[in-house]
């Protein structure tokens, strides 16, 4: 029996769960938390896969769930999805729209919403789990479903593995994980090499010497040193590397002062670096604090920039291999309907967790979009003004076909390593 076969085969259950899926996003989609304090998320999936016989390990990296089935002998396979939610006030629409608030680290009051479809992917991961469990007879190994907390916060994979994720688990022999983006639902998409971009962000105190607005002679002003900065910083990306060379930064926030007549003590710039490999990455990274360093010296600064990092992720780069055979597998199942993603600038910590283990993975990506609304955006030339993107108030994935292709993506990708019953350890 061939993968494709079995493929067909297990998710021949799909139309006697589908209900109770669905069911489940809607709550899961009313009742989001944010990184760190998914509990109530991580106690339905934890019940759940018990349920369903799976060996479950919770609270791993704070609220971290890891469920593991073992079939007989063949190859261990990691499947992840993340759980968190984003600080955004939901405007869908939606009937089933959160409208939960919470206080954050910090201890202000924000609103919580699945902005980033982090509810779509732990509902596609429990139905692959909860089918996979309803059909042994379909396959052999071990398998490996983890829900991963704070993947927003870029700390979540990290809290994992410094928990002892390694030594609590079996080893995969793959790692999987996918992601909802604005893209026709039902589309599939896996790129091999890079796919998500490495991410930075930075926090620069300025220095300068406060005073008078009418007497700006007596002062440094930082104020206009943080201009200078930011207008500097613009060349690093369109000046420093070759057009060929992917990269993105952005100075998203600039804070001095209170009073039009008041020149301030310091001016904080918060900025974020999006690149794809590490000499990239470290050549911006370097430019950055070398501007900065000499535009202080050219505004006579009393006293050197801070220059803190605040967050980092990886690159997510897609084993070539692993890629080449989710494309192949991808295309048996989807038909047209799978294909090369493009390069994606948004970023993610999923590709700690095979690195603690030295295992290949790969990550792909998977449409959410009204099909009929994205192809009359593509015919009007409007897709970025009228498809939502992730992290927006109005992203929110039609719930079909978008849960049936990523339970079925899910499927597909893990059954081209486990192997199948008449074939132990084979790839079916």
């Amino acid at each position: 029996m061939t993968s494709t076969s079995r493929a067909d085969d297990i998710l021949g259950g799909l139309d006697g769960i589908r209900d109770d899926l669905e069911d489940f996003y809607r709550d899961l989609h009313a009742h989001p938390e944010l990184g760190l304090a998914e509990r109530r998320t991580a106690a339905r999936v934890a019940e759940r896969l018990r349920e369903w016989g799976y060996g479950v390990t919770e609270g791993i990296g704070g609220t971290g769930v890891v469920g593991v089935l073992a079939n007989g002998d063949g190859p261990t396979v990691l499947l992840r999805a993340d759980m968190d939610a984003l600080p955004v006030r939901e405007d869908t629409g939606l009937p089933y729209a959160s409208t939960v608030t919470t206080t954050d680290a910090d201890g202000a009051e924000v609103p919580v919403m699945h902005a980033c479809g982090h509810d779509t992917h732990v509902t596609c991961l429990l139905g692959f789990a909860r089918l996979m469990a309803a059909a042994p007879q379909a396959w052999r190994g071990t398998l490996t479903v983890l829900f991963q907390p704070s993947e927003e916060n870029g700390d979540g994979a990290d809290a994992m593995v410094d928990d002892g994720l390694a030594d609590r688990i079996p080893r995969p022999d793959v790692a999987l994980a996918q992601h909802v983006l604005p893209y026709p639902a039902g589309y599939v998409g896996v790129r091999p090499g890079s796919f998500l971009s490495a991410a930075d962000s930075l926090r620069i105190t300025l220095y300068g010497r406060g005073g008078h607005g009418s007497m700006p002679q007596f002062a440094v002003d930082p104020v206009v040193l943080a201009a200078l900065c930011v207008v500097r910083l613009q060349t690093v990306v369109s000046r420093e590397l070759a057009a060929t060379t992917p990269a993105v930064l952005t100075v998203g926030s600039i804070q001095a002062g209170a009073s039009p007549n008041v020149i301030p003590d310091s001016a904080v710039i918060l900025l974020n670096v999006r690149t794809y490999d590490e000499t990239t990455r470290r050549q911006v990274l370097d430019a950055i604090e070398r501007c900065v360093r000499a535009e202080a010296t050219a505004s006579n600064a009393p006293k050197e920039p801070a220059i803190e990092h605040i967050t980092s992720f990886p690159a997510t780069v897609n084993d070539a291999d692993v890629a080449d055979r989710l494309a192949k597998a991808f295309a048996a199942h989807f038909g047209d309907d799978a294909g090369t993603i493009e390069l994606q600038t948004a970023s993610e910590d999923f590709s700690q967790i095979p690195r603690a283990f030295d295992a290949p993975f790969a990550y792909w990506g998977f449409g959410g979009a009204d099909p009929e609304k994205y192809a009359d955006a593509v015919r009007k030339n409007t897709v970025a003004q009228d498809i939502p993107v992730n992290h927006s108030p109005h992203f929110a994935p039609v719930m079909q076909p978008t849960l049936d292709t990523g339970v079925a993506a899910l499927t597909v990708a893990a059954l081209e390593w486990l192997g199948a019953a008449e074939s132990p350890g084979g790839r079916g």
